[in-house]
């Protein structure tokens, strides 16, 4: 009989919104142990098709004016609000981890595998942020999927932005919302 009070940790996996994040983050130590969890994923053929980049310091306010910029190019007649929110999107937590999916041709892994690992570790770095004591959140946005977004990052033809996850301490405790009835969700095959 398995003992389920093990998987409490993971039942209280919450996601904080990333404007309720805020100083500390992880000092670099504890950044590398909250790593190492996120990276033991399913891995087909021991690709590992992601990578990360760190975002803090100044460097979260000069993506947030790239941001910016590339909101209003995208479109002229976009509010001020809308800019100013792009502009402020990676200035609430003090970390910001990008995970790069690497996209490899491969005729026994699908892309849509690496992809799936990729996403793996954005959502073993949420669990292990929370572990360590940190509120995080996992985003995407337009941003994550703007062509020249990724050319600012340094991203190569292959890769692509499986997530923004912001990290920091949180300053309210994330409410618990509804599940979804896995009772409901589970069906029997049958021959």
């Amino acid at each position: 009989m398995p003992n389920f009070c093990s998987l409490q940790a993971l039942d209280e996996r919450r996601s904080v919104p990333s404007r309720q994040l805020g100083e500390p983050g992880p000092d670099e130590a504890t950044l590398l142990r909250m790593l190492r969890t996120a990276v033991r994923v399913p891995d087909h053929g021991k690709r590992v098709p992601f990578r990360f980049l760190r975002i803090a310091g100044d460097a979260r306010h000069a993506l947030g004016a790239l941001l910016a910029e590339r909101s209003r190019a995208r479109d002229p007649q976009a509010a001020e609000a809308a800019i100013e929110k792009d502009r402020r999107r990676f200035s609430h937590a003090p970390l910001v981890i990008v995970v790069v999916a690497r996209l490899e041709p491969s005729p026994k892994v699908p892309e849509l595998e690496q992809w799936l690992t990729a996403g793996c570790v954005c959502f073993g770095l949420l669990q292990a942020a929370q572990a360590c004591g940190f509120g995080a959140q996992w985003l995407t946005g337009w941003a994550a999927f703007d062509a020249e977004v990724a050319g600012h990052l340094g991203l190569a033809e292959n890769e692509r932005v499986a997530g923004f996850v912001h990290i920091g301490t949180a300053s309210l405790q994330a409410p618990e919302r509804e599940r979804p009835d896995v009772r409901a969700l589970l069906r029997d095959w049958t021959p």
